[in-house]
Parts: structure tokens; C-alpha cells; sequence
């Protein structure tokens, strides 16, 4: 699909929009958050698949502190790991990075 058959597509679909009632405007809401929620969730499958139980990861806190720990678990969106003080923590993938120690 070329950049000016988007461009096309998107007017269209504008147009589409502004002709819509109430209720199909929320119909194609619900639809497009499931999709959202969709493309989030696989997104998510992706991290998570990097790692495993017992992998050393560290990752860098709010307050820009890094620590390092084990994963215990992995979660449907989250990991669960043990730091090496001791700390649970329930951390997304994406803030993850696999230790080199």
C-alpha cells in the first residue's frame, strides 16, 4: 500500500467518522480498545519470552538505582524476581535486562 493510498484510506475513514451516530461510534471504540489490548498483549508474550525462571536480571529503579536479582516467576504481564537484598518486586519485561553477573 503506497504513503497516498494511506492518506486516501485515512480521509476516507474521517469522513466515515463524522457521519457515524452515538452507537456506532461506541461500538467502533470497543473495538478498537480490544485491539489495543491485543497488540499490548503480544507485545508483552514477546518480553516475557526472553526469560526464564532463574535468570539473573538487573533493572534501575524509580529513584535511578540499579539492582540485580533472580526471576522467580513469570507472570501473564509481569515477572516476579528476588533482588539480592532480599526485595520482591513484580516488574513489566520491558524494564527488565538480563545480568551479565
Amino acid at each position: 500500500m503506497s504513503s497516498n493510498q494511506t492518506i486516501l484510506d485515512r480521509e476516507l475513514f474521517t469522513q466515515a467518522l463524522r457521519n457515524m451516530s452515538e452507537d456506532d461510534l461506541l461500538y467502533l471504540n470497543r473495538i478498537v480498545v480490544e485491539r489495543l489490548n491485543l497488540i499490548t498483549q503480544a507485545k508483552s508474550t514477546v518480553q516475557l519470552a526472553q526469560f526464564g525462571a532463574g535468570d539473573r536480571v538487573s533493572f534501575t529503579t524509580t529513584d535511578g538505582t540499579v539492582k540485580h536479582g533472580r526471576v522467580m516467576r513469570l507472570n501473564k504481564k509481569t515477572i516476579s524476581l528476588l533482588t539480592d537484598e532480599g526485595q520482591q518486586w513484580k516488574i513489566s519485561p520491558g524494564f527488565l535486562r538480563k545480568a551479565t553477573r
